[in-house]
């Protein structure tokens, strides 16, 4: 790993903290363990805490990088444009590819939560030669969801509609208030209270919420056309598609093995009992399923 310095990371024992600069945007990330590289990619509103229950045990086996996405927890926030090309995937994908160049990794494991999972298939697509695995969790691919809407995914999927109205509606409508959100999701995960006012700081900082909304601006115009337009290229790693029994935003809405059937041509397909937040919710099977998939 190439010699960056950092501090030690909260709530990841052993890890160190960094900041790296990757095509005009600072991106933050925790490092730590022994072993072949594995990139984590957390979900919305998060940021790599997410992964804190789990990437020490997986430190035993990998040197893991856990990264905030642009727009998330400590990494830059810069604005999204006219076209929100700068949360598109393809750009967020990007990014991630020279944190990881930067810390001297030129190919990897993957796995993506949410958000996150949407960013790691397009990193998957446009940069194959990068990815040794991926890890899908709790997601549907973007264009199956805006094609599938029924009133059930309207209503679960509430968030998916709202956030993409044009700033500044959602900006001035929940924004100031979006830390009651924050608290909501932190609560109903039962995370301690340090955690909790981790990811609310985070979602009060300058331009977090704004630029949440923009990932989501970016998922429901430049990314469904970057998805049409590569729609016959296969993810073609191997892929552990893995989601929760019981979460309200993939198996309570959708058959999850038919929504990803044409996206890759070596998947493979769990379900844990959990929820959407499986790192969260079940951290000991969301880490046995990564460590049964994962080969170091």
């Amino acid at each position: 790993m190439a010699s960056i310095q950092g501090e030690a990371a909260p709530f990841f024992p052993g890890f160190r903290s960094h900041s790296v600069e990757c095509l005009g945007t600072a991106i933050h990330a925790v490092v730590g363990g022994n072993g072949p590289p594995l990139l984590l990619l957390h979900g919305a509103p998060q940021s790599h805490i997410m992964w804190r229950e789990i990437a020490p045990a997986l430190g035993e086996r990998f040197t893991v990088v856990a990264s905030d996405l642009r727009g998330y927890g400590l990494s830059a926030k810069p604005p999204g444009g006219l076209d929100h090309s700068a949360y598109s995937k393809r750009t967020m994908a990007a990014d991630q590819v020279e944190l990881m160049r930067k810390l001297g990794f030129d190919k990897y494991c993957l796995a993506g939560h949410d958000r996150g999972a949407r960013v790691s298939r397009r990193l998957a697509k446009d940069h194959p030669e990068k990815v040794l695995q991926l890890a899908l969790l709790d997601i549907a691919p973007t264009a199956y969801i805006y094609s599938n809407v029924t009133r059930q995914v309207a209503a679960n999927l509430w968030h998916w509609f709202f956030f993409i109205q044009p700033a500044p509606l959602p900006e001035l409508l929940m924004g100031p208030n979006a830390d009651v959100w924050v608290k909501g999701m932190a609560r109903l995960l039962k995370s301690p209270s340090e955690i909790e006012a981790a990811y609310v700081t985070a979602i009060r900082a300058t331009n977090a919420f704004s630029s949440m909304c923009e990932d989501y601006r970016a998922g429901a115009s430049i990314d469904l056309e970057h998805d049409a337009s590569d729609a016959e290229n296969l993810i073609r790693c191997p892929t552990l598609i893995l989601w929760g029994s019981k979460s309200p935003t993939t198996s309570a809405l959708f058959d999850v093995q038919a929504a990803w059937r044409n996206e890759g041509a070596n998947m493979q397909f769990k379900a844990i009992e959990s929820g959407h937040f499986l790192p969260e919710e079940n951290p000991k099977e969301t880490l046995s399923a990564l460590n049964a998939f994962f080969k170091s």
